[in-house]
C-alpha cells in the first residue's frame, strides 16, 4: 500500500505542488524530471492509486480463500466473455505484426544500443524483474531510451575500448516497455506525502516523454504488464491508458499491451483480460518462473499434492505446464492476439564450445516445441540466440508474420489440468535445495547492487528466479520434505547450506572481494524470507528496503 515516507529533498523550483523527488539529483535528470512530466504521474498517482490499492486487499483476500478451498476455477461471472465468440482485440498495428524473436533485457546504456541491435524483432526494455529499482535505473533508464529513439545513444566499454552504435532505424528493435508491478512503490517519488506506486512512475514518464515521438517513427507506446492476478487488474490498466492518451492528446487505441501470464490465478482469466484490454490488447506471454512461484504462493499450504520438485526438473513440458501455454495459444489465437512464448535464458560460453553445442539443442528443442504448439515468438537473453528462435519461427512461419490463423480448437483444458502439480514424476532432491540457496545468495547480492539481470551458473537470472528459489525452500520446510538422500528439509538445514555457500563464496572470491560485496546481507534476507512463518508476498519488498540508491 501507498505509504507516507520522508523526503530527504525538498521539491525544486519546476516540480508541481505535492510532488517531491526525495533523492539527491541525478546527472541530466532535470531532461526525465521535468515539472510537466511529474504533473503527469501526479495525475495517475491521485486517481487510480485508490483502485491498486483495492486490488492489492482484493489478492489477499483471494489468496485467504485459496488456502481454506486449495482449488481455483474458470469465473462463473465472466462465464458470457468467455461463451461470446463474437470479440476481437484491437488489430495489431504495423510494428507488432511480426514478434517472431523477442529479447528481453535492462535498460543500461550498454543493454539498449545491444538490445535494439540484437536482430530481434522486439526488445522487452525492462524496468521490472530484470532491473533492481535504484532511482538511479529507474530515471537514467528512460534517459537511455529517450536517447536512443533521437539516436544520440552510444557505449563505449571500458575494458575493451569497444564502441557501440545504433544500426540504420529500419534494423532495431520495436520497443516494448515493461514497467514495474502493481506492489511495487518507488520510495524517491512522493505525492501529497505518499509514494507513487512503481507502476505509474514507469509507464508515465515512459508515456509522456515518448508517445508522440513513437507515433512519428511509425511506433508507438508498447507494453508488456507484468504480475497481473486479475481481470480487473487489466481494467484498471485500461482505465490508464484510455486517461493517459486522452490527457496528452494521443489517439485512443494507440497504446498496446502484451499481459503476462505469470500467476496461476491469471491463468484462469486469460479471455477476460484480454476482453478488459480489447481495444489495447496485443496478446499474452507464457513466463515460466513466475508462474510456478505464482503456484507456490497460492498453493503452499495446500499439501503434498502441490509440492514442486527442483525447479529445473519442471520443464515445459510437464503436463500442467503443458495446458497452461497451450491454453495460452488457444485463447490468444481465438481473439486474435499474439501468444508469445517464454524464456531461453542461456548465456553462450566463449570457453566451451561443448556447452555451446549441448545448450544450443535445448533451446532449439525449446523454440521448435513453442513454434509447433502456435505461439507466434518466443524470448531469448542473449543476443547468440536470436539466429536459433528466428530459425525454429521461420520454420514454420515462413513469410508470414504471425500464425494467429491456427486456433487449436483441439485444446481443452479443464480447471483442474492447470493445477495437476502432482502428475509430476520428479522429487526434490538435496542438489536442487543447494542450487536454490546458491542462486538466491548470489542473485539477492548482485540486486542489492543495482543489478537485476545477473549471469548465475550459465544462465541470465532475473527476479523471479529468485522468488521461485526462496520459495521452494520454504514450501519443502513446510511440507516437511525428504529429499533424495533421506534428510528432511528444516530451517537447521537451509541454514546450514547456506553458510556453506557463505564459506565457498569467501575462498572463490577471496576476503578483499567477499568484504567488499553484500554476501552477509544477501545469506540473511534469503533466510528471512525463506524461513519466516509468515511467507512474504514478495522478496523484493523487504529487498526493497535494504537497496542502495
Amino acid at each position: 500500500m501507498s505509504a507516507p515516507a520522508s523526503p530527504s529533498e525538498q521539491p525544486g523550483p519546476s516540480s508541481p505542488a505535492g510532488v517531491v523527488v526525495a533523492a539527491a539529483a541525478l546527472t541530466r535528470q532535470q531532461e526525465v524530471l521535468t515539472g510537466a512530466a511529474l504533473d503527469f504521474v501526479a495525475a495517475l498517482h491521485r486517481r487510480f492509486t485508490p483502485r491498486r490499492d483495492e486490488l492489492l486487499t482484493r489478492r489477499t483476500e483471494r489468496r485467504a480463500e485459496i488456502a481454506r478451498t486449495s482449488r481455483l476455477d474458470f469465473l462463473p461471472e465472466t462465464a458470457a466473455v468467455r461463451a461470446d465468440g463474437s470479440w476481437r482485440v484491437a488489430p495489431a498495428p504495423p510494428a507488432l505484426e511480426d514478434r517472431r524473436v523477442e529479447i528481453t533485457g535492462p535498460t543500461d546504456r550498454k543493454m539498449t544500443v545491444n538490445a535494439l541491435n540484437s536482430g530481434a524483432r522486439i526488445w522487452l526494455a525492462d524496468f521490472e524483474d530484470a532491473s533492481a529499482p535504484t532511482w538511479e535505473n529507474v530515471v537514467l533508464g528512460q534517459l537511455n531510451l529517450m536517447d536512443a529513439y533521437a539516436r544520440r545513444i552510444d557505449f563505449t566499454d571500458a575494458v575493451s575500448g569497444k564502441t557501440y552504435a545504433l544500426r540504420p532505424d529500419e534494423e532495431l528493435a520495436t520497443v516494448v516497455m515493461r514497467p514495474r508491478g502493481w506492489h511495487l512503490d518507488e520510495r524517491h517519488l512522493l505525492v501529497d506525502g505518499e509514494q507513487v506506486p512503481g507502476a505509474f512512475v514507469d509507464f508515465g514518464l515512459y508515456f509522456f516523454h515518448n508517445a508522440r515521438r513513437l507515433l512519428d517513427l511509425g511506433k508507438g507506446p508498447y507494453f508488456y504488464l507484468p504480475k497481473t492476478e486479475s481481470h480487473l487488474e487489466a481494467r484498471l490498466w485500461n482505465d490508464v491508458f484510455v486517461f493517459a492518451q486522452d490527457r496528452l492528446g494521443v489517439p485512443q487505441g494507440t497504446v498496446r499491451a502484451t499481459v503476462l501470464i505469470e500467476t496461476i490465478t491469471a491463468a484462469y482469466e486469460m479471455e477476460e483480460i484480454l476482453y478488459e484490454l480489447r481495444d489495447h490488447a496485443s496478446g499474452l506471454n507464457a513466463g515460466r518462473w513466475d508462474y510456478l512461484f505464482s503456484i507456490v504462493k497460492n498453493f503452499r499450504d495446500g499439501g503434498a499434492r502441490f509440492v514442486l520438485p527442483d525447479r529445473n526438473a519442471v520443464t515445459m513440458t510437464a503436463p500442467f505446464m503443458r495446458a497452461y501455454t497451450e491454453l495460452l495459444v488457444r485463447t490468444c489465437h481465438k481473439r486474435g492476439a499474439h501468444a508469445i512464448g517464454g524464456m531461453a535464458a542461456f548465456i553462450p560460453s566463449r570457453r566451451d564450445a561443448e556447452v555451446n553445442r549441448v545448450a544450443f539443442e535445448k533451446v532449439r528443442a525449446d523454440k521448435d516445441r513453442e513454434a509447433d504448439d502456435g505461439f507466434d515468438g518466443s524470448w531469448v537473453a542473449h543476443p547468440d540466440l536470436v539466429p536459433i528462435a528466428e530459425e525454429s519461427f521461420d520454420r514454420v512461419l515462413g513469410d508470414r508474420p504471425n500464425q494467429k490463423d491456427r486456433l487449436r480448437e483441439d485444446v481443452d483444458v479443464k480447471a483442474d489440468d492447470l493445477l495437476a502439480v502432482d502428475s509430476l514424476d520428479a522429487r526434490p532432491t538435496y542438489a536442487g535445495l543447494v542450487n536454490a540457496v546458491q542462486v538466491g545468495i548470489r542473485y539477492i547480492e548482485a540486486w542489492l547492487r543495482g543489478f537485476g539481470a545477473v549471469a548465475i551458473f550459465g544462465l541470465m537470472e532475473d527476479a523471479a528466479t529468485a522468488e521461485i528459489s526462496r520459495s521452494q525452500i520454504w514450501q519443502w520446510i513446510d511440507a516437511g520434505v525428504v529429499l533424495d538422500n533421506g534428510e528432511r528439509v528444516t530451517a537447521d538445514l537451509a541454514r546450514r547450506v547456506a553458510a556453506g555457500e557463505l564459506t565457498a563464496l569467501r575462498a572463490e572470491l577471496g576476503d578483499e572481494d567477499f568484504a567488499a560485496g553484500h554476501w552477509q546481507q544477501a545469506h540473511d534476507l534469503l533466510l528471512k524470507v525463506a524461513l519466516d512463518e509468515d511467507y512474504a508476498d514478495f522478496l523484493t519488498l523487504p529487498a526493497y528496503e535494504q537497496l542502495e540508491g
